[in-house]
């Protein structure tokens, strides 16, 4: 039996992975500069906001902030974004409603379809380091076909912490190794391997926009390679 005949369940990283967060960004940005009257490089504003994503997770991971949640580590650089870009005078409510942006994203086009047929054959969870209001309410707008809502607000622990992989294999019931990660990104997948998952990379050409995306290395060992989420389906053998 292969390892990959272990695998009992798909848990995915979702941002970059199931959802395009940065065209998505943008898309938001756009409508809520137009309604606004503001004047705003979207795209620069979504990367300057998701460049301060690790950043403010490492303050909780280190342990020199409590723990904080995704939804308000985004809105405390949110704020410095909006400080940053000269965006000034908006009104609460307004500020809210674009932090609230990253529970609107929408999945890449190959995302829902391939999940359902993936789920036909496996149970699938989160393993993100979204909060689980950000996530169920991303998943109910989107369509995304959740058996569970795990990852890092559940675990008290960001990724790539061990806790964040092991407690959702825990609370799936499931050996680590009868796991598998899906994500777009390298370290992620280096993070769960290193605990024990099967592994499967997912390429998304498109995540940083006008940037290159995140590079197979020639060695990396991992379980699967797919070109989108209906390839993986193919690969995994689910119908």
């Amino acid at each position: 039996m292969s390892p990959i005949d272990a695998v009992r369940a798909l848990t995915f990283d979702v941002f970059g992975t199931v959802v395009d967060w940065r065209g998505s960004l943008v898309r938001e940005g756009e409508a809520f500069g137009r309604a606004r009257g503001l004047a705003v490089d979207w795209g620069r504003f979504a990367d300057d906001w998701r460049g301060l994503y690790q950043p403010s997770m490492e303050r909780v991971r280190t342990g020199a902030a409590p723990w904080t949640n995704l939804d308000a580590l985004h809105r405390m650089s949110l704020d410095r974004v909006l400080a940053q870009h000269g965006i000034k005078g908006l009104e609460e409510a307004d500020i809210d409603h674009l932090n609230r942006a990253w529970h609107r994203l929408d999945p890449w086009p190959d995302a829902v379809a391939g999940m359902t047929r993936l789920r036909l054959r496996y149970p699938l969870a989160t393993l993100s380091n979204g909060n689980v209001a950000l996530l169920v309410a991303m998943a109910r707008r989107a369509g995304l076909p959740w058996d569970a809502i795990l990852g890092a607000e559940v675990a008290q622990a960001y990724k790539p912490l061990p806790k964040a992989y092991l407690t959702t294999a825990a609370l799936l019931g499931l050996a680590p190794e009868q796991c598998m990660l899906v994500a777009a990104h390298v370290s992620d997948l280096v993070a769960a391997r290193g605990c024990g998952f099967r592994t499967a990379f997912v390429r998304r050409p498109r995540e940083y926009g006008p940037r290159p995306a995140d590079v197979l290395p020639q060695d990396h060992g991992f379980d699967v390679v797919a070109e989108d989420f209906l390839d993986l389906a193919d690969k995994l053998g689910a119908a």
